[in-house]
């Protein structure tokens, strides 16, 4: 946890943004895998740990905003859990660790929420992401479950996400201590990407890096020769000499800060010519990029502008024909860029994503496209200092995805499809960092992890 007085002023900053009313908020419980005793790895909801800070399971929290009293609810285990959990620290004493003096039961909570709904005032949740969530709050609320997250507070969300998305000074330090574990599980992977391998060894070999230093991953793995297909999570490949494996994969920080890092590397330790050439191309794309980020600039912008660099970056490919300002005003650029730039990056990977991925990336003048690529922008919003965002552009050929656009003709003045078609077995090369909005520019988090073609082949031939 961090500071006492950390988790108060953010519990003050919230009961300055909602007016009146109770906040609650959930604490994740336990899943199980297959049987009750057997559950999947717990990972405390983000905003819960963002506010309360207590990192276990059975828990939820009310602040009173006109009473500017925080309560937090739950049960202390007796000897039946302790023999199999061993003796934890009380509630009360967790409580007292992040400035809560008050803590209760969880069979308190019903008759403290039916109390508030009874008398008028208002219940503010966040919109649940999961179904336990659902069915709880349906019973604390005496609501049908699909009517829930009709009745999740606007006004609450929308707090939570401004307050969440400026990351101080303690949680950009949480952040770099995530990112020099990733630091190291790139470099192992570089070192280890080569013929003969399969792609579940070096899997393996990343996350037993993280493991080792007592860390969880931010998200599964994506590690695949396969680069082309972007959210791959097998892993059953042998690598073969030509290809390229694409790692995207980040460790947690001991406070569930995450990171989220992508290189691209050669196999047979040094890029073919054409692979050289496309690499450098989303490479180029990458650094214009951050390059260009400040506050109050739209990343809907800089997303534009990471395009137009990619493809005149690839007009040596022939792949795209004509001013290259077209190309990506057209959206013909997204045959080979089929995502968005980026997004916000926090306690969650994708952060806060769950509150309502618009909210977060959307703000007021901010339409999201409907376009084929454009929809899955995640941030659109003018930057702002304190904000941490991906930067994560790439270059991908996927068969299906060519042969479908030249069926239907789509862009064939601007798009060469002869020569995509020669590109239909080349894979896909993404690059990511994570990246701070200072007052003034930008700033790559952590310790630089190699990227150039002359560093990258370094590490892969080695």
């Amino acid at each position: 946890m961090f500071s006492a007085d950390t988790y108060r002023a953010r519990r003050a900053a919230l009961t300055q943004k909602v007016s009146s009313g109770l906040i609650l908020l959930i604490g994740n419980t336990e899943s199980p895998m297959n049987y009750t005793d057997n559950i999947y790895h717990f990972r405390q909801d983000s905003s819960f740990l963002y506010f309360f800070g207590i990192d276990l399971p059975g828990l939820a929290a009310v602040i009173d905003v006109d009473a500017q009293r925080a309560t937090i609810f739950g049960d202390d285990g007796g000897i039946d859990s302790i023999v199999w959990t061993g003796a934890l620290p009380s509630l009360a004493e967790q409580a007292q660790g992040v400035a809560v003096d008050d803590t209760q039961s969880m069979a308190k909570l019903a008759d403290v929420v039916g109390a508030a709904r009874k008398s008028g005032r208002t219940v503010h949740f966040l919109p649940p992401y999961r179904a336990d969530h659902r069915i709880w709050l349906s019973s604390l609320l005496d609501q049908p479950v699909g009517a829930v997250d009709k009745l999740a507070s606007e006004a609450l969300t929308r707090a939570v996400i401004d307050l969440r998305s400026v990351k101080s000074a303690e949680e950009i330090a949480e952040m770099e201590n995530a990112l020099e574990v990733t630091y190291r599980m790139h470099l192992l992977s570089m070192r280890s990407s080569r013929a003969g391998v399969k792609e579940q060894e070096i899997v393996g070999l990343i996350e037993g890096l993280a493991a080792a230093q007592g860390r969880a991953m931010s998200y599964p793995v994506i590690f695949s020769r396969d680069g082309h297909i972007l959210h791959n999570h097998g892993h059953a490949h042998t690598l073969k000499p030509g290809d390229l494996v694409l790692n995207d994969s980040g460790a947690e920080s001991p406070r569930h800060y995450a990171s989220d890092i992508t290189r691209t590397v050669p196999v047979s330790g040094k890029f073919s010519e054409r692979q050289r050439l496309v690499y450098e191309a989303v490479l180029d794309s990458q650094l214009a990029a951050i390059d260009a980020m400040r506050p109050g600039v739209p990343y809907r912008d800089i997303h534009d502008l990471s395009a137009l660099t990619l493809v005149e970056g690839l007009q040596a490919t022939g792949i795209f024909k004509g001013d290259p300002a077209e190309v990506v005003a057209s959206g013909a650029y997204a045959l080979v860029f089929p995502h968005g730039l980026g997004h916000q990056i926090g306690l969650d990977v994708h952060d806060m994503e769950a509150l309502n991925e618009d909210w977060v990336g959307y703000g007021e003048g901010q339409v999201r496209s409907t376009e084929f690529g454009r929809k899955s922008l995640r941030l659109a919003r003018p930057l702002r200092e304190g904000w941490v965002v991906t930067v994560e552009p790439g270059a991908y050929f996927i068969p299906h995805l060519i042969d479908q656009w030249q069926a239907e003709g789509r862009h064939a003045h601007l798009i060469n499809y002869e020569q995509a078609q020669n590109f239909r077995n080349f894979g896909g090369i993404r690059i990511e960092d994570d990246v701070l909005i200072t007052a003034d520019g930008a700033r790559v988090l952590g310790k630089p992890i190699p990227k150039s073609v002359e560093e990258i082949e370094a590490l892969a031939s080695a």
